[in-house]
């Protein structure tokens, strides 16, 4: 189980990025005081949570319903995030983000910070395949909960030290850790993508 938890929780990191997040955050709350943006960040990430619990939670009986098997899911879901992880590798999806925090008017809390920023595609496939994965063990589900819980709790943490990580670390930094991720998230993707291939029979154990 501790190997579960473990790759749920790089998975989930990856994929929120919030060393990432935090630029975007400043920018997305230039000129509030210090706890408006304390009030931003958390209520972008409780709807953010709450994005992700739902389809954590339903998300295979939604697939059911609309007669998407699980393995199928696996292998469409694998293959999104290795594009986005080639998207971090070459720094498109910093690009995109920089954009949207540029077009953003008013409160940024929904959008774009929970979502898409928190709660994306990305994000939303991840937990999916997390919880089909181990929906026989309510023990492993509990844990793949607290999981993206600690990230939640991380991100905010990061939220409210983001000019100190920008500050410290500089594009940069920042631009080889998003890379740093992009490789470690497209290892994942792939095994993802292996594991659906499996489950079909294609590969065998």
């Amino acid at each position: 189980m501790t190997e579960v938890l473990v790759t749920a929780f790089v998975t989930l990191f990856v994929i929120i990025d919030p060393i990432g997040l935090a630029p975007i955050f400043i920018a997305l709350t230039r000129g509030m005081t210090r706890r408006q943006r304390h009030h931003v960040g958390a209520r972008a990430l409780l709807i953010g949570f709450v994005i992700l619990a739902v389809f954590g939670l339903f998300g295979e009986g939604l697939l059911g319903a609309i007669g998407i098997s699980i393995p199928a899911f696996r292998i469409s879901g694998g293959i999104l995030l290795f594009l986005t992880a080639l998207d971090m590798l070459f720094e498109r999806r910093t690009d995109r983000r920089e954009r949207q925090s540029e077009e953003n008017l008013g409160d940024p809390s929904v959008f774009p910070l929970a979502m898409p920023l928190i709660a994306g595609p990305g994000a939303m496939t991840t937990i999916i395949l997390l919880g089909t994965r181990h929906s026989d063990s309510t023990v492993t589900m509990i844990g793949i909960g607290a999981v993206l819980i600690a990230v939640l709790v991380l991100t905010y943490v990061l939220f409210r030290l983001s000019h100190l990580i920008e500050h410290a670390l500089g594009h940069t930094g920042i631009s080889v850790l998003t890379r740093l991720f992009g490789i470690l998230l497209a290892a994942l993707s792939v095994q993802f993508v292996l594991d659906g291939l499996r489950e079909y029979g294609f590969l065998s154990t």
